[in-house]
């Protein structure tokens, strides 16, 4: 046989291999994927190292060469990581809270006829903590005068030092709630816990979930059981995986009516309090149908970078902004730094030519 022949045979021979090993690859897949699915069911994650581990020692304790332990470690780990992407491109696919057209979007009607997710801009606005009823009244008229539909009332305020102003309570509620009742606004607050849903009930319109507890999923899931619309906030150093998963809590166990919020991430960054992830508001705004909302305040911690933050919010899509609203920051029992003036909050309507919302 000529050389030529030989060298014909043979890589005939590769080429049979090749489609035998693309089988093997197939079949590889379609059994990943059934145990992707256990996962998934089981809320368990797809990545587990330790089995990864495992079976790369036993494929080096096997192999018998011409490749070396790390190019069999190299080949393999690569089958590894695009199974693993499989797993979860699938499962992302089939989670309640992916937008699954171009088309589709969550829309949340409030009892006051406020919109949220209908391509409108919502502002939800009001001081950092309920601190007293003559407080929240006069924010509560400065609002009103510019359209704001939706308040803030925080009752409950989970601080980094336990020395630190923690919220009125029910009270700090009931004060928010004659406020909003008096000028047609709708109420968020946050909840801490799961026991106090029944309370909450009383008072807001919509539930809020804080960064603390985006992963409580006892909470999430006790939400996603009743009907009334709820904020989630991102966790201080989630990923927007780990951001949708929370939502997703919520929505497959019943309440549809999820709306995230983007509130910056920790970072090595000092000059602001956290870094607004914007380019994360876009990617969220393409993967999910929920609506998302941006808080410049708790982003930035600085009043001083207020307007720019909130046109780059409008101008990436989200569908409305949060921001601290107080009649004297300076004397504001938390977070003064971050807290706009009422002068300030009119400059911030006027510069993105919101004079009155919808």
């Amino acid at each position: 046989m000529s050389d030529q022949h030989s060298l014909s045979d043979l890589r005939g021979q590769v080429d049979q291999i090749n489609m035998q090993m693309l089988d093997l690859l197939s079949q590889r897949a379609r059994i990943v994927s059934e145990i992707g699915k256990i996962h998934t069911a089981n809320g368990n994650a797809h990545y587990d190292p330790a089995r990864e581990a495992e079976m790369l020692t036993v494929l080096q304790q096997s192999n018998k060469g011409p490749f070396s332990n790390a190019t069999i470690q190299a080949i393999f780990r690569e089958i590894f990581r695009a199974s693993l992407e499989l797993e979860e491109q699938q499962a992302r696919a089939k989670i309640k809270v992916q937008r699954k057209s171009p088309d589709e979007r969550t829309i949340i009607t409030l009892p006051n006829g406020a919109v949220i997710g209908d391509g409108s801009f919502q502002l939800i606005t009001g001081p950092c903590a309920v601190e007293s009823h003559e407080q929240m009244e006069a924010a509560g008229a400065a609002l009103a005068a510019r359209g704001v539909k939706i308040m803030r009332g925080m009752a409950y305020k989970p601080r980094t030092s336990p020395y630190e102003f923690q919220g009125l309570g029910e009270p700090g509620l009931q004060i928010a709630r004659q406020v909003a009742d008096k000028y047609g606004m709708a109420i968020t607050s946050e909840i801490m816990d799961a026991s106090q849903i029944t309370m909450f009930m009383d008072y807001v319109d919509i539930f809020w979930v804080g960064a603390r507890n985006m992963q409580n999923s006892f909470l999430l899931k006790a939400l996603g059981k009743i009907d009334r619309p709820v904020f989630l906030k991102r966790g201080l150093s989630a990923t927007l995986e780990e951001f949708l998963y929370s939502a997703e809590y919520i929505v497959a166990s019943g309440n549809p009516q999820v709306m995230l919020i983007e509130r910056g991430i920790r970072t090595f960054e000092k000059w602001t309090r956290n870094t607004l992830d914007i380019g994360g508001v876009a990617v969220l705004k393409l993967e999910s149908h929920l609506p998302v909302i941006v808080d410049i305040s708790h982003s930035a911690g600085r009043r001083d970078i207020a307007v720019p933050l909130a046109r780059v919010a409008k101008a990436v899509g989200a569908d409305g902004l949060m921001v601290e609203v107080h009649p004297n920051p300076a004397v504001a029992m938390s977070d003064a730094k971050q807290q706009l003036d009422f002068p300030q909050f009119n400059a911030l309507m006027d510069e993105l030519n919101l004079p009155e919302m919808a």
